[in-house]
């Protein structure tokens, strides 16, 4: 379905796209998210939002700069908006009773995601939440959300056969920067973390096996 949203600019020339972003609305209702992300007035978007029932709304054209990753950093870079792909999943949220994402919507979401990775030159650690790009600020999609199902469809990383890695502060900021994490707040970098990969574990410690999963996922990394 497309429901086009004023929300969008031109992404500067010759900008690679070269990220996915995925989210969770965090509203009650999916008729509300969709409302705002079609307001101009509220001044965000995405490219896609995908409902519960797996329906997708098509909302900016892809070869356009979307409003959805607001003040973000990864791996050098605070231009997020202008280099990726976002990709907004109805779910109330941590603050409206957040729930597991059902399977239409996963599906869903698997295919568009290949069908994006198809069109864009996307490296799998750049397959993203909201969070690892925003620790700070989001939480979102969440420890619910099944990023090791994405990793075996294709799409991003997941760690595999972790072996704990104990490591000092400055070097474990060191692995975490090395991967694509800003470090200003360690403690909200590594809860980011873990939602995404050690959901079960969200301490903000970075602990031998939360390093251990990170190593592991630097070592699936072409060099």
């Amino acid at each position: 379905m497309t429901a086009l949203s004023p929300n969008f600019d031109a992404r500067a020339k010759d900008t690679q796209i070269d990220m996915l972003v995925l989210h969770y609305t965090g509203m009650q209702s999916a008729r509300d998210a969709l409302t705002r992300l079609c307001d101009p007035a509220a001044g965000v978007s995405a490219h896609y939002l995908i409902d519960e029932d797996g329906v997708v709304h098509r909302l900016v054209d892809e070869d356009k700069r979307a409003w959805h990753a607001g003040v973000a950093w990864w791996r050098g870079s605070i231009e997020i908006n202008a280099r990726s792909i976002g990709v907004e999943l109805v779910n109330p949220g941590h603050e409206w009773g957040y729930r597991p994402f059902p399977e239409a919507q996963m599906r869903s979401l698997i295919e568009i995601s290949r069908a994006i990775l198809s069109r864009h030159p996307i490296p799998a650690r750049n397959v993203v939440g909201h969070s690892d790009v925003a620790p700070t600020r989001k939480t979102d999609p969440g420890e619910f959300f099944d990023w090791a199902r994405l990793a075996e469809a294709g799409i991003g990383l997941w760690p595999v056969g972790v072996t704990p890695h104990p490591a000092p502060p400055d070097r474990a900021r060191a692995i975490f920067s090395g991967y694509g994490y800003e470090i200003k707040n360690f403690p909200a970098t590594v809860r980011a973390f873990q939602r995404h990969f050690r959901p079960d574990n969200v301490t903000g410690q970075a602990d031998p096996d939360t390093l251990g999963a990170l190593v592991g996922l630097l070592d699936l990394i072409p060099s």
